[in-house]
Parts: C-alpha cells; sequence; structure tokens
C-alpha cells in the first residue's frame, strides 16, 4: 500500500529533477546566447580610426555623465572622446545620441549632446534619441525612427558586439567603434552584468522583442 510519506518522496524526487533540467537549460541559454553574440561581432569592430569604414552616422550608446557618487563616468567621458575622433577623422558626418530620457531629472542624449557641443561639435550635427531605453531600443529605432540601415556604433567593445548582434539579427549594416574600456572594480561588475545582458538580448531576438516605443520618422541631416 502507498504511503502518504513514500508519495512525497517520489515528488521531491520528480521536483528535483525538473529543477535540475531547468538550471541545465538556463545555463545552456546562457552559454549559446553569450556566443551567438561574440561570434557574430567577429571582424565588425574596430579600434583605429584610420581603419574603420566610413558611415553618414554614427551612434553613440547612451550612459550617465556621472557616477553614484558625482564623479565622471568614464564610460561617459570615453564615448564623447571616441566621438569627436570619429567626427574629425571624417568616418562620419552626423552623430545620434540615444540613450534614456525616464525622467525630467535624468537625461542622457541631451548631456552627451551638451558636452559634444562645448568641445567644439556644430549642434545641427547633433540628433538625439530620447527612447533609447535599452540597446535594443537603440538599435532597432535608428534604422526604425532616423531611417539608418547602416551605421557606425560608439561604444565599449562589449557593448558594440551586442549592439552588431542585435543590428545584425534585424538586417541592419552596421560597424563597432571600440572606445576605451574602464579597468577599475566598476568596469568588473559591468562585465558580469554584461554576460546576462546578452542572454537578455538573444532570448529578446529568439521572441521578437521590439522597442518601448516607436512614433514619427525624423530626418538626420
Amino acid at each position: 500500500m502507498t504511503t502518504f510519506a513514500s508519495i512525497m518522496r517520489k515528488l521531491r524526487k520528480r521536483i528535483i529533477r525538473i529543477t535540475l533540467v531547468l538550471a541545465v537549460l538556463c545555463i545552456l541559454t546562457a552559454l549559446i546566447g553569450n556566443w551567438r553574440v561574440y561570434n557574430i561581432a567577429q571582424g565588425k569592430t574596430f579600434t583605429s580610426a584610420d581603419e574603420i569604414p566610413f558611415n553618414k552616422v554614427g551612434l553613440v550608446l547612451g550612459t550617465s555623465k556621472f557616477t553614484r557618487n558625482g564623479n565622471i563616468n568614464m564610460y561617459f567621458e570615453y564615448r564623447i572622446r571616441a566621438t569627436i575622433q570619429l567626427y574629425k577623422s571624417g568616418k562620419i558626418k552626423y552623430i545620434l545620441v540615444s540613450g534614456d530620457n525616464g525622467n525630467k531629472n535624468y537625461d542622457e542624449p541631451t548631456a552627451f549632446k551638451n558636452e559634444l557641443i562645448s568641445r567644439g561639435i556644430l549642434a545641427e550635427k547633433i540628433s538625439l534619441d530620447y527612447a533609447g531605453f535599452r540597446t535594443l531600443d537603440s538599435v532597432i529605432r535608428a534604422h526604425a525612427i532616423f531611417g539608418q540601415s547602416s551605421f557606425t556604433i560608439i561604444s565599449q567593445k562589449f557593448h558594440n558586439e551586442r549592439a552588431i548582434y542585435l543590428a545584425e539579427k534585424k538586417g541592419l549594416n552596421v560597424f563597432g567603434y571600440n572606445v576605451e574600456d574602464v579597468t577599475t572594480n566598476a568596469g568588473m561588475k559591468t562585465k558580469v552584468r554584461e554576460f546576462f545582458a546578452r542572454t537578455k538580448a538573444f532570448l529578446d531576438i529568439l521572441f521578437g522583442v521590439g522597442p518601448k516605443f516607436y512614433g514619427e520618422k525624423i530626418t538626420i541631416g
């Protein structure tokens, strides 16, 4: 006769098996996603302004200007420097800054624009995408809203690779200009987050996730 205790033992074993299977699937998904991002981006990122092909538009991926302790965010600073370098090298004609403007007290695109203008870039050469809440949004909106099917992405290498993966999967022709990276503890934390971000990007493409907002088309230049 089957006892309650034996039923519970069988149930626990089944739960453990299901949990292990799900854990293995999650690990495999993460590994495959990260490999896909890395593999697709190979040969499409550059560290030299002399070697990168020309594109009409450079897409700068936004980040906050300041860290939580009030210091300049070096991810921001390095992207500013690289954008100016590409522009002055004649490798881009226009700049599209895409970032988060989720509330009136946080505005990544305008911070980039003001900094670029203060360093000599003409305002009319800069367009802003205020709905770049995620890299996926920035990349897709560069095409859907700003009409660019080929552009240069400006960010750190790890970020460029993920953006290139998203763009390629949407049929876009893009390159990445690799900005100087941050090597502090903050940089290590970013690398850990990037592992999960690439997994999320892989799943977003798999399930056809789109931007949070679209809107009216905007002409650059």
